[in-house]
C-alpha cells in the first residue's frame, strides 16, 4: 500500500486526516509532503487528525514525533486530533512526548483551538 495522504489548505492552516494504518513508506512520504507543503504555502498551523488510526508501531510513532518537531522548526503550530487510546499508550511507552503540542478530541475542536492560538 503506497498511498499519499491528502494535505488540504484552509486559510493559513494545513489539514491532514489520516484515514488508514500507515506503512513505513507512506509515513516517510507523508513527512516529506507535509514539510514541502509547509514550505510552499507558509502555513502557520497544521492539524493532523488521527481519528481513523487505531494502532501505530514504533517507526510510525517516531515519524509522527519527527513531523511535529520539524513542523515547529518551520514555524507552524501543530494540533493532533482524535488520538485513540492505543495510539496514546504507544506514544508514551516509546517516550514520544507531545508536551508542546496541542491536542483535541476531534477535527472541529482542533481547528478552533489552533485558530485561537494563531490569533494570540
Amino acid at each position: 500500500m503506497n498511498f499519499r495522504i491528502p494535505i488540504l489548505k484552509l486559510r493559513d492552516t494545513l489539514i491532514v486526516s489520516i484515514q488508514w494504518e500507515l506503512d513505513d513508506q507512506t509515513a516517510i512520504q507523508f513527512q516529506e509532503d507535509l514539510l514541502n507543503k509547509l514550505h510552499e504555502t507558509s502555513a502557520r498551523g497544521v492539524v493532523i487528525d488521527l481519528t481513523s488510526v487505531d494502532f501505530i508501531d514504533s517507526f510510525i510513532a517516531k515519524v509522527l514525533g519527527d513531523v511535529i518537531s520539524m513542523s515547529s522548526l518551520m514555524g507552524a503550530r501543530v494540533v493532533i486530533t482524535g488520538i485513540q487510546p492505543a495510539v496514546a499508550i504507544t506514544l508514551i511507552e516509546l517516550g514520544i512526548r507531545l508536551e508542546d503540542v496541542m491536542t483535541a478530541l476531534d477535527l472541529e475542536n482542533g481547528l478552533d483551538k489552533l485558530q485561537l492560538e494563531l490569533e494570540a
